[in-house]
């Protein structure tokens, strides 16, 4: 087989496992041509990539930081652009695969942007589903080209439908590790650091997913997403902790019988998956071995300690731009707190008084999600700064 993709978001850790897959797949004998590369601002990291892989095009968001790009490559004859229409032009360049991996929902523009262009979206960025399903959802559809998932999580059940109508589904089951307060008591969440929300028991992302993994947040946002890739209705949508992170995700079929994909905790499994679809090629990364697996824990999550999984619901159930407005309050208030302006405890209530004075109309356009974004985060910039 012979792909050639564009990786948005290559510095981060999901780029850079790409970049890891990439070569191990090349190493066996697969053609995969990494034909455009994107960061954020780490200039050093991106150098280092474009001198290795030679893209066609590259990008990054400041143009100072491009400016600065091209003098650290000399040689390198690519096309270097800048701010969100470079990600746009990167995504609609006429690759194959783009794989969206930047963080929040920058990540829906160039996804839009992509599957009009013609090419499959290996999805890495949940928010892009959560602000925007409908219309990435239809750009697909229209287009006629494949959304392969990324998390986990959602890997774990597109393997595991492969195909089948959502009509034989009778329940998703979403597992969370439960993150690093799955034990600590209600008195105490309100003491928690910064540090110790970014020591999460099993997972290494980045500072704002591994939050979102310590809220719980991060499975409510996979819920919308969940009901966006796979046509199920949001009730039949549940979550279960699974503290072990070696079950990804369980299908329950009509029928009673329940499907699960097991794999180790390690991202590189799931975006073989997306790069290599329909093929499963045989260079694991990674295997289990079942005999030293030991007991495997599920348990129901406790919202009463994490209302984020709730929030998520509500805006899931108001449909239209409240999911949009409940994604960028929450990387509002979860900026706020890495920046050590909130506690952990004040997320949660942040996202809630800016969902509350949200009122949804259609996501009908990318113009209506980005002003619900926008009108979302100047909510919680308000309330955090009376």
């Amino acid at each position: 087989m012979r792909r050639r993709i564009a990786l948005l978001g290559s510095t981060g850790s999901i780029g850079r496992a790409t970049l890891d897959v990439v070569d191990r797949l090349c190493g066996a004998g697969v053609e995969i041509e990494v034909a455009a590369l994107a960061a954020r601002r780490d200039v050093a990291t991106l150098a280092g990539q474009i001198r290795k892989y030679r893209p066609a095009a590259a990008a990054l968001q400041r143009r100072e930081d491009a400016e600065a790009l091209r003098a650290a490559v000399p040689g390198w004859d690519g096309e270097v652009l800048s701010g969100p229409e470079g990600l746009d032009r990167l995504a609609a360049s006429g690759v194959d695969l783009v794989m969206v991996a930047v963080e929040g929902v920058a990540g829906l523009p160039p996804t839009l942007a992509a599957l009009r262009a013609g090419a499959d979206v290996a999805l890495a960025t949940k928010e892009a589903l959560v602000a925007g399903g409908a219309l990435v959802v239809e750009a697909a559809a229209r287009a006629g080209r494949r959304l392969l998932p990324v998390d986990s999580e959602h890997s774990a059940i597109f393997q595991c439908l492969e195909g089948r109508p959502s009509a034989d589904v009778a329940r998703l089951w979403l597992t969370a590790s439960g993150g690093p307060f799955r034990r600590t008591p209600a008195d105490a969440m309100a003491r928690v650091t910064r540090e110790d929300a970014l020591r999460h028991p099993t997972w290494q992302m980045g500072p704002k997913v591994t939050v979102d993994s310590a809220t719980l947040m991060n499975k409510g946002l996979e819920i919308i997403e969940a009901h966006w890739l796979f046509g199920v209705a949001p009730e039949r949508i549940d979550v279960v902790i699974h503290p072990q992170s070696i079950v990804h995700s369980c299908v329950e079929m009509v029928d009673g019988s329940i499907l699960a994909q097991l794999g180790p905790a390690d991202m590189r499994l799931p975006i073989q998956t997306a790069l290599t679809y329909p093929r499963r090629l045989p260079q694991a990364i990674a295997r289990l071995d079942l005999r030293a697996l030991g007991a495997l824990e599920f348990e129901a999550p406790d919202e009463a300690r994490f209302p984020c999984l709730g929030l998520a619901r509500e805006a899931l159930r108001r449909g239209g731009t409240a999911p949009a407005a409940l994604n960028a309050a929450n990387e509002a208030a979860v900026r706020l707190f890495l920046d050590d302006r909130i506690g952990f405890t004040d997320i949660a209530p942040a996202v809630r008084r800016a969902l509350d004075a949200h009122v949804p109309r259609p996501a009908a356009s990318l113009a209506d999600v980005v002003a619900a974004d926008r009108e979302a985060r100047a909510a919680v910039a308000a309330v955090c700064a009376a």
